[in-house]
């Protein structure tokens, strides 16, 4: 039964885009039917394989932006220069077309609404995918599980989900940094996410929090440092990152 399951998820379904809406200039969520589709947790991810009239075919991995519903998959998809799905999902790709879908893969870097203790999570720019789709769990579950997101991205105009992130939400407190560029009227200067912002903005250590941080992996990788010096648990602090590629 157990090899069954694992195989029928890692098995290529046919999906089809149902509905799409642009985040940002460069960023669109994309929304499927997919028949048969066994469900996921939030945090997970699939991998997404195009085929071309002439046989060629291109593979990425994205990350599922909302939690299970049903026969439906949502991924948000940030538009590289050259990039082989990426162009192509975020671009022309229109109402009905197919791509193939595989999933849901990952089992670590994942909230489930059950999970009592407080949760932090920290986003570098599309790393906010994942996380969100955790944001929209616990919304969905009427969870009261409470939450901090600290969101760094570079300008307020490739901020993903803004009117969703921007609406009051009990429970959720949500603080951005700017890289390059803050919003009109904001006071202060672009920075990163450094010692002063998660003493600041993050729960303190003894709350035993648990964080779930992602985005690039320089990013990635300062943020776990920096929480480990300020106490935070290591074995509560879950990671995923992605590096530079074609895609």
């Amino acid at each position: 039964m157990a090899r069954t399951a694992v195989s029928g998820r890692l098995a290529w379904r046919v999906a089809r885009l149902a509905e799409f809406r642009d985040e940002t200039p460069t960023a669109r969520t994309l929304v499927f039917d997919l028949p048969g589709w066994p469900g996921h947790l939030a945090g997970q991810h699939v991998d997404v394989r195009l085929t071309a009239a002439d046989g060629y075919r291109a593979q990425r991995s994205y990350s599922l932006a909302a939690p299970a519903d049903g026969d439906r998959v949502e991924l948000t998809v940030q538009r590289v220069p050259d990039g082989e799905v990426s162009e192509h999902l975020a671009g022309p790709y229109a109402i009905g077309d197919p791509v193939e879908i595989r999933g849901p893969v990952g089992g670590w870097f994942v909230w489930r609404p059950a999970d009592p203790e407080p949760v932090l999570l920290v986003a570098g720019g599309s790393g906010i995918v994942p996380i969100m789709a955790m944001i929209r769990a616990r919304r969905a579950a009427g969870a009261r599980t409470p939450f901090k997101l600290i969101y760094s991205l570079r300008t307020p105009a490739e901020l993903y989900y803004a009117d969703e992130l921007r609406k009051p939400t009990a429970g959720l407190d949500v603080t951005y940094v700017y890289t390059r560029e803050l919003p009109d009227g904001r006071e202060g200067i672009p920075r990163r996410i450094d010692v002063a912002t998660l003493n600041t903005a993050a729960w303190p250590a003894e709350f035993g929090a648990t964080s779930f941080v992602c985005g690039p992996t320089g990013f990635v990788e300062t943020v776990a440092d920096i929480l480990v010096a300020l106490g935070h648990d290591p074995h509560r602090i879950r990671t995923e990152r992605f590096g530079p590629s074609r895609d």
